[in-house]
């Protein structure tokens, strides 16, 4: 398989997630680190692993531009109506709480996307439950209540 050009990018795009969580995470307090520092290590563990094989299949096979694979299919519509229902989101998320933002919003993107509605209701309660249980239960996380709440 060639190495795609379009891949530096996620690579480079993924080393720059890293030094800003990292940077951010230096300013947590030392007992906070632990988890965080791990997450980086490992994402920048799998990104380094990613670079290596690229440049292994860029001396094997070469170099190939990507790009029109990468919007090979790309839906406009799809894409705008997506990033639209995200904004609203996160807006949504200010004045009704996440969960409730969250479910209308996991709803409205699935129904769009014409997700069988069984797989739909599925992916709905399965997320928020497991948000739930990792973030609220297990770590305490503090999830945004609204203000309308």
């Amino acid at each position: 398989m060639k190495m795609k050009m379009t891949d530096i990018g996620v690579v480079v795009f993924m080393y720059a997630i890293c030094g800003f969580f990292y940077y951010h995470m230096t300013k947590l307090q030392a007992n906070s680190q632990t988890y965080p520092r791990f997450t980086i290590v490992l994402l920048f563990g799998l990104t380094t692993l990613y670079l290596l094989q690229m440049v292994m299949n860029a001396r094997k096979y070469g170099i190939t531009s990507g790009v029109d694979e990468v919007f090979n299919g790309f839906m406009v519509v799809q894409f705008f109506v997506c990033l639209v229902l995200s904004i609203i989101y996160l807006v949504m998320v200010k004045y009704i709480g996440f969960f409730v933002a969250t479910i209308v919003f996991m709803i409205a993107v699935l129904a769009f996307l014409r997700v069988p509605k069984v797989h739909a209701a599925i992916a709905v309660v399965a997320i928020n439950l497991l948000v739930y249980l990792a973030f609220v239960q297990f770590l305490g996380v503090k999830l945004p209540a609204g203000l309308l709440f």
